[in-house]
């Protein structure tokens, strides 16, 4: 495939090969998230954002996989540097007793998980953090940076943002504040409280829309008010929020908004705890989402792009008694610490964090040249952008479109389309998307 040229070519879809295999997965597979009967050939020619399905289709895919692929398919960049690792057996080790390596020390081609970890403490260090604890997945990230909170601080209320979504582990699950399906009937974990999270990113304590600023307070101040307020600040364990809330709808904090954040959690000394799993990695042209804006997180979880869960905070916040935290294959996975390091290394090596900027105004400014009567917003930062349309029917409709004419695209909140392209992208690729998206567009309308 000449990723230079390459173009979506879609036949049918799904294809004949793509439901027999849809229908074979789902013989074993217990009923989970549903999107497409999208079924990668992975034996078949991808790069970049393009890829070919089962029946011979090639697809431009503006997912990444959920922001779990931030380079996008077999990124050379990446490929070449692993080439020369030999797979071995076992690829997972028990990474809490174990330690693996290769050769000495500042010596070895092959980064491992511990390089992983010196990794994010070095993109952390504006933050002060200087400890890793490596998992499997976003929600155990999340799951232990709600744990340490509440070893750190003594406190038992946690709060956190309507349209949150945190993960589908109990704990995780106790933090959402999404859709019903996610938490309904499973049991919690209590004191969780919730407040509004901005709906929009040029308001103001006059403007807000949203409910966080109204009788000339914000909805946390009172919350927190020593006196009048229902929790007290010194029990609060955790304040969790997405710095761009994900699954809520892209939604994208007014500065006003995160100021008050920031200026009570320094008033309360609450630790603050930033949920980066889809918004960090450099999508949203910085490393982390968090440094966009005021707010001095304490505690930092991340996945996704990072092939690895990490709980990222300050040595003192973590418990300091051996066993509080374990996992068995937590720091253990040899390949996918590998890939996240070297995908850090990529998109600095090759100014991925730059791209997203200027391939992201790219694309907003194409949409917003397109004038589309059934979009209300296009917005973004950096390569994590969103289109919200009039309606859930029309965004439905659109996603439903795009797929015929070849783009992959995920829809969020209740009527927004997210659009997640790889961080290499190339200016072609930006316009051919928009021109497939606002083609889908017409066609729905």
């Amino acid at each position: 495939m000449d990723r230079d040229t390459a173009e979506p070519d879609v036949s049918s879809l799904p294809g004949e090969r793509a439901r027999e295999w849809v229908e074979y997965h789902h013989e074993s597979a217990a009923p989970s998230t549903y999107v497409y009967d999208f079924v990668w050939d992975y034996t078949e020619p991808a790069e970049g954002p393009f890829c070919t399905d089962v029946d011979g289709n090639v697809l431009m895919d503006f997912t990444s996989h959920v922001a779990a692929s931030p380079l996008g398919y077999n990124n050379p960049k990446l490929l070449e540097r692993m080439e020369g690792f030999d797979l071995v057996d076992p690829t997972k080790m028990a990474g809490q007793d174990f330690y693996v390596a290769s050769g000495d020390l500042g010596d070895h081609p092959f980064p491992t998980p511990a390089d992983l970890m010196d990794r994010l403490t070095d993109r952390s260090a504006h933050y002060d953090m200087d400890t890793v604890f490596l998992s499997n997945s976003g929600a155990e990230a999340v799951e232990n940076a709600i744990k340490i909170s509440y070893d750190h601080t003594g406190g038992d209320y946690g709060i956190t943002f309507q349209g949150a979504f945190h993960g589908r582990t109990l704990g995780a699950l106790s933090l959402n504040r999404s859709k019903s399906v996610y938490r309904r009937e499973f049991p919690e974990i209590p004191k969780v409280h919730d407040v509004p999270f901005c709906d929009d990113r040029t308001c103001d304590p006059d403007t807000c829309s949203c409910g966080f600023f109204a009788g000339g307070t914000s909805q946390l101040r009172k919350l927190l008010h020593p006196q009048r307020g229902a929790v007290n600040p010194d029990d609060v364990a955790y304040l969790i929020i997405e710095p761009v809330q994900g699954e809520g709808g892209y939604r994208f904090p007014s500065d006003a908004f995160v100021e008050e954040i920031a200026d009570l959690c320094d008033e309360h000394d609450l630790t603050l705890v930033a949920d980066e799993i889809q918004s960090g990695v450099g999508r949203s042209g910085e490393f982390w989402a968090s440094d966009h804006y005021p707010i001095e997180p304490d505690v930092i979880a991340s996945a996704k792009g990072l092939r690895v869960g990490a709980t990222i905070s300050r040595e003192e916040v973590f418990p300091e008694q051996t066993s509080r935290l374990s996992s068995t294959w937590g720091a253990g996975d040899i390949v996918s610490a590998l890939q996240g390091a070297l995908t850090l290394d990529v998109i600095d090596d090759y100014d991925l964090m730059d791209n997203a900027v200027v391939r992201g105004r790219q694309f907003q400014e194409s949409m917003r040249d397109a004038d589309l009567d059934s979009v209300v917003d296009v917005r973004g930062k950096g390569l994590l952008l969103a289109v919200e349309f009039d309606s859930k029917e029309r965004r439905d409709d659109v996603q439903a479109a795009a797929l015929q004419r070849g783009l992959l695209t995920l829809g969020c909140g209740h009527k927004t389309l997210r659009i997640l392209p790889p961080m290499d992208v190339t200016e072609r690729e930006i316009g051919l998307g928009v021109d497939l998206l606002t083609d889908a567009i017409g066609d729905a309308s």
